[in-house]
């Protein structure tokens, strides 16, 4: 099946979620999602990504790239059920565990009463590097839960209703959170690749190419291989690829690759997915007998949490600046603060770790470190400017140059 491009127009990914008027209600579901102070701008319009490889290539009518994402937006799948795997590899230095002590010291500062190991935005965190197996369950927008398998035990995040239960069987430990209010007090449950890939399909304008490139088979489901790719140089995503199925178009699959090459950055998909109603009792839940009961109310104002948005993480350091546009966008924060110190400033084996992390650079700004991982990158100059994006590190330097 050939490629078909694009003609250009941005109607359907502009549809993508954002007419829906379904969407005002989902937002009354779990707003957590894994934290952008881990995967960053790019990743945060990604999500959960398929890594599961395609198997034969069914034969289907053939449709453009403007009729399929227009097809995934007016998608009115609300039930299904099935199994997902991810695998996120940003490339992160390897902190020998303690990465994951410095997500669970957040969430516990304070003594036991100041957090939870079953509250979601410590739990989901744990997405953002690895492989993982999720069962997935959605009937409509007011139920959804979703299952982090692991050893020996097992993490659920269900929303029913007005209710949103975190349970950790491991320490029989449970999170209880209201669902109900407004819009803006609501919290989203990432339960499908759908919801991700409509995320992505709004970064759709004239700087992406969009083409059909092909089918593919994908938990027993034929599908269409949707492509986008950045037209301009100089950013960090090489390409996204959404396998959509033929009958639903409900995205299947969903992997992005670097510009760099090798492995996918995020990669996950269903391995098993149903269409049909789940039942009633798949989203029931009470305490276990003997569990720790948490409610949100119940934790401190001011204890010590992940972040869990956007707005979380720029709180403090004033509305955010864009320079540059479409895939090569680059956010500004003003801080206010001061750079990163290098590893002479700081000396020792600590000093070593710092430099081993970021690479120091200088230009008409002055000096800084740029952070890297496969995806996102980041400067911070010596006055504490911040300039983050899925862009090269080239690309930042231009961007801190030409603000001066």
């Amino acid at each position: 099946m050939a490629p078909y491009e694009s003609d250009g127009s941005t109607t359907g990914a502009g549809g993508a979620g954002g007419d829906d008027p379904r969407a005002g209600r989902r937002k009354k579901a779990a707003r957590y999602v894994v934290p952008v102070a881990v995967t960053g701008v790019a990743v945060a319009t990604i999500g959960l990504v398929p890594a599961i490889a395609d198997s034969g290539s069914p034969d289907l009518p053939e449709i453009s790239a403007q009729q399929l994402i227009q097809n995934i937006a007016e998608s009115d799948t609300e039930q299904l059920s099935g199994t997902v795997k991810i695998t996120t590899d940003l490339g992160l230095p390897d902190l020998g565990g303690l990465g994951g002590g410095l997500v669970s010291g957040a969430a516990g500062a304070g003594g036991d009463d100041s957090g939870s190991s079953a509250d979601p935005g410590t739990k989901l965190t744990e997405l953002a590097t690895g492989t993982h197996t999720l069962r997935v369950a959605v009937d409509g927008p007011d139920r959804q839960k979703i299952s982090l398998l692991q050893n020996a035990a097992e993490y659920n995040l269900i929303h029913n209703g007005d209710d949103v239960w975190g349970y950790d069987s491991q320490s029989n430990e449970v999170y209880h959170a209201s669902a109900a209010g407004d819009a803006d007090t609501g919290q989203d449950v990432p339960a499908t690749p759908k919801d991700f890939a409509e995320q992505a399909l709004k970064a759709v304008d004239d700087t992406t190419s969009v083409t059909v490139d092909g089918t593919a088979q994908v938990a027993g489901r034929d599908a269409y291989k949707l492509v986008v790719k950045p037209k301009q140089s100089g950013s960090t995503v090489g390409q996204i690829t959404i396998a959509v199925d033929s009958k639903t178009y409900t995205p299947l699959k969903f992997t992005l690759t670097p510009a760099s090459g090798g492995a996918a950055v995020v990669d996950a998909g269903f391995t098993q997915v149903d269409f049909a109603r789940p039942a009633a009792s798949t989203f029931d839940f009470s305490p276990p007998k003997g569990a720790k009961v948490t409610e949100e109310s119940d934790v401190p104002e001011g204890a010590a949490q992940p972040p869990k948005s956007e707005e979380d993480l720029t709180k403090g350091a004033g509305e955010p600046t864009v320079l540059g546009e479409g895939w090569n966008a680059i956010a500004v924060l003003e801080t206010g603060g001061e750079g990163v110190p290098s590893g002479a400033e700081v000396g020792g084996d600590f000093g070593g770790f710092l430099d081993s992390l970021g690479d120091q650079v200088s230009g008409k700004f002055g000096e800084g470190t740029v952070f890297k991982t496969r995806l996102i990158n980041a400067l911070i100059t010596d006055d504490g400017t911040v300039y983050v994006g899925a862009v090269t590190q080239d690309a930042l330097v231009k961007a801190a140059d030409s603000a001066q």
